[in-house]
């Protein structure tokens, strides 16, 4: 669902109810309430209309996390209907903030603050605010339909909050006061006590939606840590593969100020990483870098690489360097991701580490491999948004985040165990959705 030059982009259909709760974490529909006390900083909507409908029912609390050894997945139950989404009242939408990063150049709109595909050549701090429609369907972001061709717009659909992700706020911050609203999110959090996670976004991605893509995982995880964003100057086009290859080599400076702030100056006692794409490039290097300079005092909980786009060899040497860096390191591959098919025709057919070539995919010491090419899907059919737009996917991740369970078969028991002479690695069977 990256920006794209589609020539029409409707809203996404509706998805079919969710799979029977074979899994550990079998997440429920948002309720701001949680069991009457507000979660902290998705603020509260205004009060609807006379004979709106009552918000849902609380959430269910999860049980006291167990330990590897003591984990038993809960029975299989029959799958809840989907949520009404017609007829939404006004003012039906929750808040979530997002602290974001950016070395983009700011461009001028009448509208708000906005940054464009430039390179600013300097990191930029501030919040966003993203409003997420309370009949949003989990794992989608809804906006507005279009008719594009070549870039230009024919016609757009209006934003409406009850419908779609809008951005309710963007606002520059200092350092002192980024830090500052950062806090107070994570002494608000409860269920992820003092938990943040850095999305780093890839290829072919605009400023707007790397923050809704990181505002669409916070809401869908039930994430009441502290949400990070970076940003790097990618062009947003599907045409611009050169010039987001080289900006996001360019960013690392940024990236790595950005992540030392998060890691050392929030108080964050847990802190995950999430790359996707060709965002894995910059972070890969900034990891390496922060474990050369600093191995004892870089903290981190969970290093997520999602379809990483980049070189299978250079991976496994950034890969022998991290050993000890995080609790955790998972690699989610694909072998239908067509911006990987794209990137490894542009190096001559060489399989990038995100790939599942016919050899399959990468195993390395250290790392938890899982093939998800049956799970992996993406609404405009990219496929290549999978970690984020399939629910099996968030659901393994959420577990991952907030309890660190493995290996993987531990926390999502329909994943296949599959050994090589490598190594050990998992997949989703065939239908994962």
């Amino acid at each position: 669902m990256d920006d794209t030059d589609m020539i029409a982009e409707p809203a996404p259909a509706p998805v079919p109810s969710p799979p029977p709760a074979t899994d550990y974490n079998q997440r429920q529909r948002f309720d701001p309430k949680g069991g009457g006390q507000p979660a902290p900083s998705f603020r509260p909507a205004p009060p609807p209309r006379a004979g709106a409908a009552p918000p849902p029912a609380g959430r269910v609390p999860l049980p006291p996390p167990p330990s590897s050894a003591e984990y038993q997945p809960p029975a299989e139950a029959a799958p809840p209907p989907p949520p009404e989404v017609a007829g939404a009242a006004v003012g039906e939408w929750d808040v979530v903030p997002v602290y974001y990063g950016t070395d983009r150049a700011e461009r001028s709109t009448k509208d708000r603050l906005d940054y464009g595909t430039d390179r600013g050549r300097r990191l930029e701090l501030g919040r966003a605010l993203v409003t997420v429609p309370k009949a949003h369907r989990e794992p989608l972001i809804e906006r507005p339909w279009a008719i594009r061709v070549f870039n230009i717009t024919l016609y757009e659909e209006a934003e409406d909050p009850n419908r779609h992700f809008t951005m309710q706020e963007v606002k520059t911050l200092s350092e002192e006061d980024f830090l500052t609203v950062v806090r107070e999110r994570l002494a608000a959090s409860k269920r992820y006590k003092d938990h943040a996670f850095i999305f780093v976004h890839g290829y072919n991605t605009s400023f707007d939606y790397a923050i809704y893509r990181t505002a669409q995982i916070a809401y869908d995880l039930k994430f009441d840590g502290a949400p990070f964003a970076y940003s790097w100057p990618s062009g947003g086009g599907i045409a611009s593969y050169t010039y987001d290859r080289e900006s996001s080599g360019q960013a690392e400076p940024y990236l790595r100020e950005f992540m030392e702030m998060v890691i050392n100056k929030t108080g964050a006692k847990s802190v995950s990483v999430i790359a996707h794409s060709m965002g894995n490039q910059p972070t890969l290097q900034v990891l390496r870098e922060l474990r050369r300079s600093k191995p004892d005092d870089v903290r981190i909980s969970q290093v997520i690489l999602a379809a990483p786009d980049v070189d299978r060899d250079n991976f496994e040497n950034i890969a022998r360097e991290l050993k000890g860096l995080a609790s955790g390191v998972t690699l989610y591959a694909a072998g239908n991701d067509r911006a990987l098919i794209v990137s490894r025709n542009f190096y001559g057919g060489i399989p990038r580490a995100g790939d599942v070539p016919v050899t399959g995919p990468l195993v390395l010491p250290g790392i938890d491999t899982i093939d998800v090419t049956a799970a992996s899907m993406d609404s405009l059919g990219l496929n290549h948004s999978g970690y984020a737009e399939n629910n099996a996917l968030l659901d393994d991740i959420a577990v991952l985040i907030e309890r660190g369970i493995r290996p993987p078969k531990l926390r999502t028991p329909r994943l296949e165990e599959v050994t090589t002479d490598r190594g050990a690695y998992w997949r989703f069977p065939a239908g994962s959705r």
